[in-house]
């Protein structure tokens, strides 16, 4: 238990000093990623290439393992079906991504730099977050053997 507490620390603390250092707590750093007619900065595509190698790396490691170092079994996703739900979802976090500037993480950190807008928007993804419980799931609909592919 304390090997994932600390585990969970130290890969918080990582991404947050990634954060910091890429800039990307800045919500005016990905507004202006998202100005491409305008004054485009394209610092933010330059993180998420750069995160795609250490995931790569990351995937590759893990498919040689039995189980993870901090805990008793993988956790990995089993659907991959794209549904409405999923749709919707993204829809709405990119748009409140583009306008705000802001995603959780960034969010967060920006508590320390900007807490009223940071406030703000963490009242609005809770309320979100709060709404998603109680409104009915929708049944996922399961795929048949016959167009599944493994």
């Amino acid at each position: 238990m304390i090997r994932r507490v600390l585990f969970a620390l130290v890969a918080g603390a990582l991404f947050g000093a990634g954060l910091a250092v890429s800039g990307m707590a800045d919500p005016q750093r990905v507004r202006g990623f998202l100005d491409v007619f305008g004054a485009w900065d394209p610092t933010l595509a330059f993180v998420m290439g750069g995160a795609l190698i250490p995931m790569a790396l990351a995937w590759s490691v893990q498919k040689r393992m039995a189980a993870p170092i901090a805990d008793m079994k993988f956790s990995l996703p089993t659907r991959r079906d794209i549904d409405p739900s999923l749709i919707s979802g993204a829809v709405l976090f990119g748009v409140g991504w583009g306008i705000s500037g802001l995603c959780p993480g960034p969010a967060l950190a920006d508590l320390a730099i900007a807490p009223v807008s940071a406030a703000i928007f963490l009242m609005a993804m809770l309320g979100g977050m709060i709404l998603h419980r109680l409104l009915p799931a929708t049944p996922a609909k399961q795929p048949s053997l016959e167009t599944e592919n493994v």
